[in-house]
């Protein structure tokens, strides 16, 4: 089955996108005006979701095998990001002393401050790592802070294939209950569940419905009309409430909110509007990060991280927006360079693997 580019220039496109959310919203903190940093967030890990189930389908089997293999590439880049962490802080503390450690975490506008390094690395923290408990890499926080996408991909992953494997005459069913759900937490807020459920339910219902329009194209007329009642929402919060309301953007998002859910469907909408009518016949670097979104997703953490310090010394030399340019130019080329190398190291990390199952195999 020929590969659809069109899905895959979407998830380069969106990672593009996270990459721009990341440089406004941590390194950014430095600079970057609040308005600049909610616009960035009408594109971002919704279209994810919703890509996801655009390709997804009811076989249990394949779908489980691909998610071992992304858990096994993923334990593989954070036992190689653990133990550059480690090195790190121990050779940084060893050559340039607490006082530069103490600058270093300043930088990254925390209070955690070393005080002294281990000869023996912290093993529990990789155990937790593994077990999509996201204890802070120190030197590279940006890391941990995006991982909260993928331990909701892994479960709605698998609630949606088994739904669309044993439930596929009553798909639409588990979207009402999805979004039903949905808005009685946002509406009845001290019902609303800790841990992982809001951000579930929501996604959930955002992949079976990708899911349903599979194939499919959005009618002609019904796109002004989706726009036009989107533009509505959006004039009505203004009216109401003001631009302060919008200015609650990032807070809206975890767990995400009405206001966030409506501001992220302008992306979401559009990604569905364009489906089966914007023909991408050509391979180009979009579509290359997009074939290998998960790894540039890992490599867009360390690089959005790497930039606080050129951000740090350069931050008052220039006007805000053309540094926001520059930062996240840099970011992009940093998180090219990283994408690739990860992308080699998962090869080797694979080949070990595969050495030793012959090698056990054969005992």
């Amino acid at each position: 089955m020929k590969r659809d580019l069109y899905i895959d220039f979407a998830k380069g496109f969106a990672t593009l996108a996270i990459i721009f959310i990341h440089t406004v919203f941590w390194s950014g903190q430095f600079y970057v005006p609040t308005e600049m940093r909610v616009l960035s967030l009408l594109i971002d890990v919704p279209l994810f979701y919703a890509l996801s189930g655009l390709t997804s389908g009811g076989n249990i089997e394949k779908t489980l095998y691909r998610l071992l293999k992304l858990q096994i590439t993923f334990m593989i880049f954070v036992t190689f990001l653990f133990f550059l962490d480690y090195f790190f802080k121990v050779f940084g503390l060893n050559l340039f002393g607490l006082d530069w450690m103490k600058n270093f975490y300043s930088t990254f506008g925390t209070k955690y401050v070393p005080q002294s390094i281990s000869d023996v690395p912290q093993w529990q923290n990789l155990g937790n790592w593994y077990l999509h408990q996201y204890t802070n890499a120190d030197t590279f926080p940006v890391v941990m802070g995006s991982f909260w996408y993928l331990k909701v991909y892994f479960i709605l992953t698998v609630f949606g294939v088994l739904i669309l494997r044993f439930f596929q005459k009553h798909i639409n069913w588990f979207i009402a209950l999805c979004f039903g759900l949905t808005l009685i937490f946002n509406l009845l807020p001290h019902y609303y569940p800790s841990g992982q459920v809001g951000y579930v339910a929501l996604y959930l219902g955002l992949f079976l419905g990708a899911h349903q329009l599979k194939g499919k194209k959005i009618p002609t007329k019904w796109i002004p009309i989706l726009y036009g009642a989107l533009a509505v929402i959006f004039i009505m919060l203004f009216w109401n409430y003001g631009k302060e309301i919008f200015m609650t953007m990032n807070k809206a998002k975890f767990p995400p909110k009405l206001l966030y859910i409506f501001w992220s469907s302008f992306s979401l909408l559009t990604l569905f509007v364009l489906y089966n009518r914007l023909k991408i016949t050509k391979e180009s670097i979009i579509t290359y990060i997009g074939k290998n979104a998960i790894f540039f997703y890992f490599a867009q953490g360390m690089s959005s991280s790497l930039v606080y310090f050129l951000v740090v010394e350069i931050k008052d030399t220039m006007p805000w927006w053309i540094l926001m340019i520059l930062i996240y130019l840099i970011n992009i080329v940093l998180a090219v360079l990283l994408a690739k190398a990860l992308k080699y190291i998962d090869s080797v990390g694979w080949k070990i693997l595969e050495l030793v199952r012959k090698k056990t195999a054969s005992v």
